[in-house]
């Protein structure tokens, strides 16, 4: 740890255990998430609409349950960054991490459209409007406690380890449908699905089993402990986060968002939407797709940390802006074996894109970290990423699905949506220069500064 002059009386606690908290709920409240996004695409569409809706109707239905949960996640953001910013990181994550869980158990034992009619949708869409709460609240602690306890020179490397928590998520998630899918086709429709919601309970007490032991950021003791009003207050807080963000930060806010959007949205339509291209249009196996990106899964979990590494020795922007050129390169390829049927040719190409993609996660915790001060900052990222969540990810599958249908079921739309979004992602990234965070004390300020920007 880099030397700090502060009033806090406690040991710094280790970075590697804040990283393991960080992670360890991230990968929790995404298998919740990207269960959902796995079900939505292979089977909602039979279990929560009527039989007799068309086949495209109930698609882009069950798309759509997946996407309301985005519409609520800017305001988790802002609810969870104001308690975030005013009270301390670890409390949000606590909350948080109980809401995702509580939610995905609940989905596992929803009625079906066949016991109860219009209600199982209704039901569903409530459930992951929690979800999406939650998920809104979530991401920024995790990012925050890992990223602010980091050694000097390592922000990227340990802040990635809050990003992992998507790749063992997804990990997680499709292979738990892959397991599921084994029974097969009757028994995984008939109750198979629901395990994988179900099994969340098991994770989340292990979750917090972790967080509940872990001390908040050292940054958020700093500005309690070191700036206090007379009648004790907490001077060093902002009263209104999301107030002082739009009013000073609103451009870099911006920037950000548009700057995840491949990150985000992109990552849904090589998952989601082309698992339900793969098997609605081009009639494969929902088996060997669910198998491929397990694998591409958990080839993001080994390369990110490395990637992470990457960009504190040359840099944040470029090892992202270098994924994001990957992403444009790969991204018609990436449709185009699908309809070969070759699984070989099908693998290479979901661990391909998966391998750029990787670059787009880990270092982006760092960057983002470091564009806004720290009384304001699990606001000011909370927003920047659910905001680009709510316009880009949210309706990615569905808007994936309808630009395809436009075109006869032709895969190319989508394609080249995904490269046009990657493009405004350059750019945007490479705007996205440090901002070095001001605290009020300045022996403070500059070890924040040096802990967060370092490698950025």
């Amino acid at each position: 740890m880099p030397d700090r002059t502060t009033t806090t009386a406690r040991r710094p606690q280790s970075p590697y255990r804040t990283a393991l908290a960080a992670l360890s709920g991230t990968s929790i409240e995404w298998y919740d998430f990207y269960a959902f996004a796995t079900a939505a695409a292979i089977v909602f569409n039979d279990v929560f609409f009527p039989a007799d809706m068309p086949t495209a109707l109930k698609t882009i239905s069950s798309f759509a349950t997946f996407a309301v949960g985005f519409l609520l996640r800017p305001l988790g953001g802002i609810v969870f960054g104001h308690i975030g910013d005013r009270v301390g990181r670890k409390k949000t994550l606590v909350i948080t991490l109980m809401m995702m869980g509580v939610a995905s158990v609940a989905i596992g034992l929803l009625p079906t459209y066949d016991q109860v009619g219009v209600l199982s949708p209704i039901l569903l869409i409530v459930l992951r409007l929690v979800q999406g709460i939650a998920i809104g609240g979530e991401w920024g602690g995790a990012v925050l406690i890992a990223v602010e306890n980091a050694p000097e020179g390592k922000a990227t490397f340990f802040g990635s380890f809050a990003q992992l928590g998507s790749s063992v998520g997804a990990l997680l998630s499709t292979g738990m449908f892959s397991l599921m899918s084994l029974f097969g086709d009757a028994a995984f429709d008939s109750w198979g699905w629901r395990v994988p919601f179900l099994a969340s309970a098991v994770l989340v007490v292990i979750g917090l089993v972790v967080r509940t032991k872990l001390e908040d950021s050292p940054v958020m003791e700093d500005i309690h402990t070191e700036q206090k009003k007379e009648k004790g207050e907490r001077k060093g807080a902002s009263r209104l986060p999301v107030a002082e963000v739009l009013r000073n930060d609103w451009k870099t806010v911006l920037v950000g968002v548009f700057s995840l959007a491949t990150a985000t949205g992109g990552y849904y339509v090589v998952t989601s939407y082309l698992l339900s291209y793969g098997t609605d249009d081009q009639h494969l196996s929902e088996s060997m797709l669910l198998n491929g990106l397990t694998l591409a899964a958990f080839l993001e979990l080994v390369v990110t940390p490395f990637l992470s590494l990457l960009g504190d020795r040359m840099g944040a922007h470029k090892v992202v802006v270098g994924g994001l050129v990957g992403v444009v390169l790969l991204s018609i390829p990436q449709f185009m074996v699908v309809g070969t049927g070759n699984v070989v040719l099908i693998y290479l190409a979901m661990l391909a894109m998966r391998l750029v993609m990787s670059a787009l996660y880990g270092p982006m915790a760092a960057i983002l970290a470091d564009g806004f001060a720290p009384h304001v900052r699990y606001t000011g990222i909370s927003l920047s990423y659910q905001i680009c969540n709510l316009v880009f990810a949210g309706f990615a599958p569905v808007t994936a699905v309808w630009l395809s249908s436009l075109a006869g079921g032709a895969y190319w739309p989508p394609a080249v949506a995904l490269m046009v979004i990657s493009l405004i992602g350059i750019w945007c990234t490479l705007r996205l220069r440090t901002y070095r965070a001001r605290l009020i004390a300045p022996t403070t300020a500059d070890a924040t500064a040096a802990r967060v920007g370092a490698g950025v």
